[in-house]
């Protein structure tokens, strides 16, 4: 039967290596999974469970390159993370076993326009215009994790027109990608395509429009992102 009204596009990301590429179902991102940045955004680092917001799947920009200033914000504001990319569906999926269920690994960044954020906590409202907008997701090439592992540690770090701006470790996580993917199967079925952004280090911070964004995590890969 055909489609009365154009199909959206399909949203995907290359494999690194040219070997085919995965296809994005769903957008996970977990909110403050590193002590530091709960403290710079005034929360309370502790080791509560986690939570959770989505962004739609076609916010990814595939590989990076020009990103558009967004509009009715007046603060962008960037946030590196590592992304794991689900290839095997499953739900209340033990810790031991969450490893088992990932494809893979890529460097993200969680575009971010925190004035509208802050407005909506303020009022109890929803975050979504604060972070699902467009282009609010730009990811790198995914690495599979049968040629780098799983990176449980390693340095994770953002540089703004050359300048450091966001520099740790994923040792530092408060809850590590196994941890992630259980609580998030006991919340939700994920399913191969699923990917989670987990989680920014401090030093997040305003962008304006030229501003280059050079982003990496060792054994994972690296991300160019310039504002448009």
């Amino acid at each position: 039967m055909p489609y009365v009204i154009p199909a959206p596009l399909a949203t995907t990301l290359p494999v690194l290596g040219g070997d085919g590429f995965v296809p994005v179902r769903r957008v996970y991102c977990v909110g403050r999974n590193y002590a530091e940045h709960a403290r710079e955004m005034g929360s309370d680092p502790d080791r509560e469970p986690p939570f959770f917001f989505a962004k739609p799947a076609d916010a990814i920009v595939a590989e990076g390159g020009d990103v558009p200033y967004p509009p009715a914000t007046a603060a962008l504001e960037h946030e590196i993370e590592l992304v794991v990319v689900i290839a095997k569906a499953g739900c209340d999926i033990p810790v031991e076993e969450g490893l088992n269920h990932v494809f893979g690994y890529g460097v993200g960044l969680d575009m971010t326009r925190r004035d509208l954020q802050t407005a909506a906590k303020k009022t109890g409202r929803p975050w979504d215009m604060g972070k699902g907008f467009d282009h609010s997701a730009p990811c790198s090439a995914i690495q599979p994790a049968d040629c780098i592992g799983h990176p449980g540690a390693g340095a994770i770090w953002l540089k703004v027109n050359g300048e450091i701006r966001q520099s740790s470790d994923l040792a530092k996580q408060i809850w590590n990608v196994q941890e992630t993917i259980s609580y998030l199967s006991g919340l939700v079925a994920l399913a191969p395509g699923d990917l989670i952004f987990t989680g920014t280090p401090e030093g997040v911070a305003p962008v304006v429009r030229g501003d280059e964004l050079d982003g990496h995590i060792d054994g994972v890969g690296s991300l160019r992102v310039i504002i448009r």
